[in-house]
């Protein structure tokens, strides 16, 4: 039992390793990618269209490609699967971004949703929820999505939100 407990403690983050670069549990891109592929799996189906446009969010988000890239979603991946909750990424996210990179994520989690062209309620909550915990406010939240759902020909579902 003691064993367990500092093997848990020893794979505790820390904030950084040291080397200049932040550990997998502290930095926002591979927050930012495990929260997009949560959003993915949230309707139980990932589509091609949303795995594309999460890599390429990703690249131009944070200006990265080839391995480096790969790294950083695979990495998402693993931190998504192994996940109780949101807030570990959304406490990383929030204290990385600035309030106007939270908002700008948020308009790339409504590109995510819609590039399959449809809202599902699953996606509409867990986008609610990533909002609400990163300090996006319901305003700019609703803004965005009709900001991105207008871009989208055809995109059919309609918000909880909806005014």
């Amino acid at each position: 039992m003691f064993d367990r407990i500092i093997a848990f403690l020893r794979d505790m983050p820390t904030g950084g390793s040291g080397a200049g670069d932040p550990s997998p549990g502290d930095d926002p891109r591979v927050a930012t990618a495990a929260l997009m592929y949560h959003l993915m799996d949230a309707d139980g189906v990932r589509q091609d269209s949303e795995w594309e446009k999460m890599k390429a969010a990703l690249a131009v988000t944070y200006g990265i490609s080839g391995a480096a890239l790969d790294r950083v979603i695979e990495q998402g991946a693993e931190a998504d699967a192994n996940a109780v909750d949101l807030y570990a990424f959304t406490s990383v996210v929030k204290r990385h971004l600035d309030e106007e990179a939270r908002i700008e994520f948020i308009r790339l989690m409504w590109e995510i949703v819609f590039a399959d062209g449809e809202l599902h309620e699953l996606e509409d909550h867990t986008l609610w929820r990533v909002a609400e915990l990163i300090g996006v406010d319901r305003r700019d939240r609703i803004r965005l999505r009709r900001e991105v759902q207008g871009t989208v020909p055809g995109a059919k579902g309609t918000s909880s939100e909806e005014d």
